[in-house]
């Protein structure tokens, strides 16, 4: 089972609210969505497959990474047992250690 956080959702509706409103593109954002679901499916499949990561960042919030197969976009995402939590996403040119580090501060 594949879920996702709230944290997730946002994200992923600034950047169609993006591509739709700031782009005038919503061809784009209907590409952008499409690789979304194939990508959040492919996880039901191979989540468990996928290495863990040399980025601290990720390691220490039990986070893993899977690439959008057509954008240049990225999924984090933590395995629970049975379920797998798609917690956010990010556009490759972002500086996603810092923004991750104000979204999901890790507890001390």
């Amino acid at each position: 089972m594949v879920n996702n956080t709230l944290l997730l959702e946002k994200k992923l509706d600034k950047y169609l609210g993006y591509l739709i409103n700031r782009k005038k593109s919503s061809q784009a954002a209907q590409s952008l969505l499409k690789d979304f679901v194939e990508t959040r499916e492919s996880l039901e499949k191979t989540a468990g497959m996928i290495k863990d990561p040399d980025d601290e960042k990720l390691r220490i919030r039990n986070l893993k990474r899977i690439n959008f197969r057509r954008h240049s976009y990225f999924l984090l995402f933590r395995i629970n047992g049975d379920v797998v939590e798609i917690v956010t996403m990010f556009h490759e040119l972002e500086n996603y250690g810092d923004k991750l580090t104000k979204e999901l501060p890790v507890k001390k």
